[in-house]
């Protein structure tokens, strides 16, 4: 079984609450920095986090953490990383989003073609080829740079994990993966009321229902991990889904209320509580 570390982002402030939904989920939490909780998982915990983790934007497979104060430094170690342990002959891979904060490398379009000309020299190597078809699954990379400390992951989810599945016809001023943190930071559970007297397209109540009936967020969607054939078997994704189902409990009663001064909005609110 291997292990990989995978990373969690998360809004700033809400780290205690994802921290306890990991360790809920039965997996060991290795780091909590400011924005994100780094655990320890297998191939199964990478399907259990996309599809249950409530208040986390993304789950990364970390691929490695260097330290790097010039472009050439960059592309040496990026270049020695295995990227051939993660990404097939045939894989998609780009550097998606670079993010730097109090580093000498500050400019995000050089780091992501710095990083994508680096993989590329790797996999040249190893696959003996010069060129890439790049017409597999996607295996997007995500660098976030901290006082010259690169954090180097590929992104397992595609689309922002407070994306649940459901059609907003509103735009929301707050997104899900918030308002199920603000909830959890609550000592509300399903059997008090909950009134929401601003909730616009209902991102609130939604969530608090989706709480009350153990509904995991991640049920009504699909994740680009599910094509990774060469890391993680479909059958994990298969049985988180089935698990998912399995815990709903659609006989529950609770009392969650939400008004705004918008009629349209209250229609876009009830149309996705639906």
């Amino acid at each position: 079984m291997n292990l990989w570390e995978l990373t969690a982002p998360c809004h700033f402030g809400t780290e205690a609450v994802l921290k306890r939904e990991i360790l809920d989920l039965g997996y060991e939490v290795t780091k909590v920095e400011d924005g994100r909780v780094t655990f320890e998982a297998d191939a199964q915990g990478v399907a259990d986090a996309n599809l249950f983790l409530r208040t986390t934007e993304r789950v990364l497979l970390k691929v490695g953490e260097v330290k790097a104060e010039t472009f050439d430094e960059l592309f040496e170690k990026t270049k020695a990383l295995p990227w051939e342990n993660y990404i097939p002959k045939n894989g998609k891979f780009w550097v998606a989003k670079a993010n730097s904060i109090k580093s000498k490398l500050f400019s995000p379009s050089d780091i992501q073609s710095i990083m994508k000309k680096a993989m590329v020299e790797r996999l040249k190597t190893v696959y003996h080829r010069e060129r890439f078809e790049e017409t597999g699954a996607e295996y997007p990379i995500r660098i976030s740079i901290l006082k010259d400390e690169v954090l180097i992951g590929l992104d397992t989810s595609g689309v922002s994990l407070h994306k649940r599945g459901y059609q907003m016809t509103a735009p929301a001023p707050i997104t899900e993966t918030l308002a199920s943190a603000l909830i959890l930071f609550t000592p509300w559970k399903k059997d008090r009321i909950l009134v929401d007297p601003f909730c616009g397209s209902g991102t609130f109540p939604i969530e608090a229902a989706m709480l009350a009936a153990n509904m995991a967020p991640g049920m009504k969607r699909h994740f680009l991990a599910e094509k990774w054939e060469n890391l993680i078997p479909i059958r994990h994704f298969q049985d988180a889904k089935e698990e998912a189902a399995d815990l709903v409990d659609l006989s529950v009663e609770t009392d969650i209320q939400g008004y705004d001064i918008d009629g349209e909005i209250i229609k876009a609110a009830r149309a996705n509580a639906k």
